[in-house]
């Protein structure tokens, strides 16, 4: 299966035909977590690349070969995480006893992928737990087919969102540990902010007690909620992995292990150190658990713009059926079902109208505001919402091949890339909790060995303040989730990012170059003018010429069969049609041999058109394109077409020369057409009269090996330059094959897009490096002073618990700062 598509570290694009996979990982919390799942999952023989995703949590594995499953998920917790599987309850049809169950079940534990099949025969359900994205429903019904019995999924079981879930365990555990660790703070902390209240406390419970009850407590904070960290920690640990849990396991229990021997062996500790720190150990896990749930809740925020996608598509559609109009399930509806719309509701597949007038909001698709009138034969979208009129149109793609869902699916690839700049976290991530650890041990001895008296517990705050402070969550989650929020605002603004590192490349563009017919123009062409030659009659060398156009797709064709159509002319029928790519088209009406292209087609087949030459360049110098029509090798006509430039395409290139960035025009048209163009909307570079295989040498000649280029276009002979700028933006409307060659897709088909979507990569830039600058300079900053570097300055030594404060903030703080990007507003 295809699930991303990316450059790998060794610079190598995935093959078409390399098996990639994409596994839900459970457990991650920091960039740590990240570097130890990529690398399990590098070792694994045959996996070529392997890119983990801290805010989807997700990894995705590229090879050159199919890949054993149960490779990959085994490499994944012997890491020490869990790849996350997906519940799917199915219906079972024709069991009759034990014996089917079984078959039944070994029949789905066979479908690679599946981790458990339970088969109650009682009511005839299976009940699968199964890797997302890997297997599908449709194969285990086939595995159950196969195996002799019939199976469908159960109608009423609805998928739970894991996000949601793990929110909802985080929120019950931080309230129990709140509820247990706040007489813990007030039992030990309130003496020291009251101080008559430690001697009430003497005076009424009395040390011993105080500490006993103290100890019980933080006891059920750490072994109750707390166990997650120690559950992952501990045993990466013993993996030579530690990670963020291990950090807080470590540091946590450090604190209740010294106060414990302390409350029940104090009398042998040396004078002086006979302290408790229960209240640091319980608050340093409630803190921490406090981080953690405001950090879940925030990537469930960071999702929004995928579940909003998601949630565009209505749950049925009113199928008309022998002469009925019947309601059936979205998945029920079938491509040629005619189905009717009625005012205010979502079309739910694509499809034509066939039948009807009405407005149709696709804000949601394109990110313009302005409904688009539908009649009969014009497209329709699933998810767009209906206007004020009645439609009947014809279902042509469901499912995964609707509009919807593909730009679902590239909002989805987008958010799993690894931008350039992610290297550097990577490479500081591979050392810092070990780098963490190490420095813990160095401050613990530097307090052992010369710090004041007493100089155990010293130590120990000093060191167990270092491995709490210290935070890897920041730096892992500083790039995906800005990433997810810029991708996902980019969508909502009809900006699809088909690759995440263009994000970062569109961001340093220096120039754009523009194609014209279609990107800068309305890409609709009207005749102006014929003017024809001595002995040629204008009405049957426009009938000529529009009957072998007729046969032709290019725009201009349009143009003249309109004309053709608007003077009542009936077309004959074409011989011989042949079509060259960048000259021209020919064939055969009526028995003459009929040529019809540019200026560079008649003198490639030797026909003088210098009869031509002033009404030529004073159409060009009118902006119009002049081409030619040759009858019987003879020069019979010279046309203007005319292409009106679009509204905002002047207001682009201006802004685009506002932000500093330059401007191109790569066209095949006329140079002074083009020229005439160029001088009206303000580009500073003209490359015309350019062939469609010239496009990607016209590029590079603009980039001149320095220029970073960003090209846009919309045809199909756009598509290798699309494909060799360092940043394609494709233009929605056009040519599906424009599309696929494209990092960018501006669904709309207005330029102005181009320069939000630069001012949106901007700005997502930015805010990564805003996240990285704090998560980074935190570390570097906070780590001495945890240490204790301003103790022989001011005799201040940072709490622990303020240390774990201090971290929770760091992860909300990156996550809040890139939630910011949500209210990104368009420059145009």
């Amino acid at each position: 299966m295809t699930t991303i598509s990316h450059i790998d570290e060794n610079n190598r694009i995935p093959a078409k035909d390399d098996f990639r996979i994409e596994l839900d990982i459970e457990g991650m919390t920091c960039a740590s977590c990240v570097r130890h799942v990529e690398k399990a999952l590098k070792k694994v023989e045959g996996v070529d690349n392997a890119v983990v995703n801290l805010a989807t949590e997700k990894a995705n594995i590229t090879a050159s070969k199919k890949l054993s499953t149960s490779e990959l998920v085994n490499a994944v917790e012997k890491a020490g995480y869990e790849v996350g599987y997906q519940p799917v309850d199915l219906d079972i049809e024709g069991m009759s006893c034990a014996s089917c169950v079984r078959r039944v079940e070994k029949a789905l534990q066979s479908v690679d992928g599946v981790k458990t099949a339970v088969v109650n025969l009682a009511t005839n359900r299976a009940h699968v737990e199964m890797l997302k994205n890997v297997t599908t429903v449709d194969a285990l019904e086939k595995a159950v087919e196969k195996a002799g019995y019939g199976a469908k999924p159960v109608n009423n079981h609805n998928q739970v969102d894991r996000q949601a879930v793990e929110a909802h365990k985080l929120g019950r555990s931080l309230v129990i540990a709140l509820i247990l660790t706040i007489p813990v703070f007030v039992l030990e902390m309130g003496g020291h902010i009251i101080p008559w209240f430690h001697h009430f406390v003497m005076a009424t419970i009395g040390m011993f007690p105080s500490r006993l009850v103290e100890f019980i407590l933080t006891t059920l904070v750490l072994f109750g909620p707390g166990w997650r960290f120690f559950k992952a920690g501990i045993p990466n640990l013993f993996r030579a992995a530690p990670d963020m849990n291990s950090l807080v396991a470590v540091g946590s229990f450090a604190a209740w292990s010294y106060s414990t021997v302390a409350t029940f062996a104090g009398a042998y500790m040396p004078e002086g150190t006979n302290n408790v720190y229960f209240e640091a150990a319980a608050v340093i896990v409630t803190l921490i658990l406090l981080g953690r749930y405001l950090e879940a809740g925030a990537r469930g925020r960071t999702g929004e713009a995928i579940r909003m996608l998601a949630g565009l598509k209505p749950k049925t559609a009113r199928v008309l059926r022998n002469n009925e109009e019947i309601d059936v399930a979205l998945d029920d509806v079938a491509v040629g079902d005619i189905i009717v719309m009625r005012p205010g509701e979502k079309f739910p597949v694509d499809g034509s109208v066939i039948n009807g007038n009405s407005n149709v909001d696709e804000s949601m698709m394109t990110g313009e505001p302005l409904p688009v009138a539908k009649k009969e034969g014009d497209k329709v979208y699933g998810g767009t919402v209906n206007g004020n009129g009645s439609l009947t149109f014809r279902a042509e793609k469901i499912g995964g091949d609707t509009l919807i869902a593909q730009i679902q699916k590239m909002v989805e690839d987008a958010q799993t890339a690894k931008l350039p700049i992610q290297a550097l976290v990577d490479k500081v991530t591979g050392w810092f909790v070990p780098a963490v650890f190490a420095a813990a041990i160095v401050t613990f001895f530097i307090w052992f060995f010369v710090g004041p008296a007493p100089q155990f517990p010293h130590a120990l705050i000093a060191g167990v303040s270092v491995l709490i402070i210290a935070c890897p969550c920041a730096m892992g989650l500083a790039t995906p989730t800005s990433i997810m929020v810029g991708t996902g605002r980019a969508a909502t603004l009809g900006i699809l990012f088909r690759r995440g590192d263009a994000l970062q490349t569109l961001r340093d563009t220096d120039i754009v170059a523009f194609d014209k017919t279609g990107t800068l123009t309305v890409g609709k062409p009207v005749l102006n003018k014929i003017i024809t030659a001595k002995g040629f009659d204008e009405r049957q060398t426009l009938a000529d010429v529009a009957a072998v156009e007729l046969r032709s797709e290019h725009p201009i064709g349009e143009a003249l069969n309109e004309a053709a159509k608007k003077a009542g002319i009936t077309l004959s029928t074409v011989e011989d049609f042949n079509s060259k790519p960048g000259f021209g088209i020919s064939g055969k009406v009526n028995g003459h041999e009929v040529v019809i292209g540019a200026d560079r087609y008649m003198k490639e087949i030797k026909v003088d058109i210098t009869p031509f030459a002033d009404d030529a360049r004073h159409f060009g110098d009118q902006g119009m394109t002049p081409f030619y029509a040759a009858i019987d090798n003879k020069a019979a006509a010279i046309f203007a077409v005319e292409d009106p430039v679009k509204q905002n395409s002047g207001k682009t290139i201006a802004e685009l020369e506002k932000m500093g960035i330059a401007t191109a025009l790569v066209t095949g048209d006329n140079r002074n057409t083009a020229k005439t163009i160029g001088s009206k909307l303000g580009i500073s570079e003209i490359v015309a009269e350019v062939l469609p295989a010239g496009k990607v040498d016209a590029v590079k000649k603009i980039s001149g090996g320095e220029r970073r280029v960003a090209f846009v276009g919309d045809g199909i002979n756009d598509a290798p330059a699309l494909a060799a700028a360092d940043t394609g933006i494709a233009i929605g409307t056009g040519a599906d094959v424009a599309i696929e060659s494209a990092d960018v897709v501006l669904m709309s088909g207005d330029p102005t897009g181009v320069v939000n979507a630069i001012a949106i990569s901007k700005a997502t830039i930015r805010n990564i490096k805003q996240n990285l600058f704090w998560a980074f300079g935190y570390n570097v900053l906070l780590i001495p002073v945890a240490a204790g570097i301003f103790y022989p300055v001011w005799g201040v030594q940072l709490s622990p618990m303020l240390s774990a404060a201090a971290m929770a903030i760091s992860s909300v703080f990156v996550l809040s700062n890139a939630l910011r990007l949500r209210g990104f507003k368009p420059v145009l």
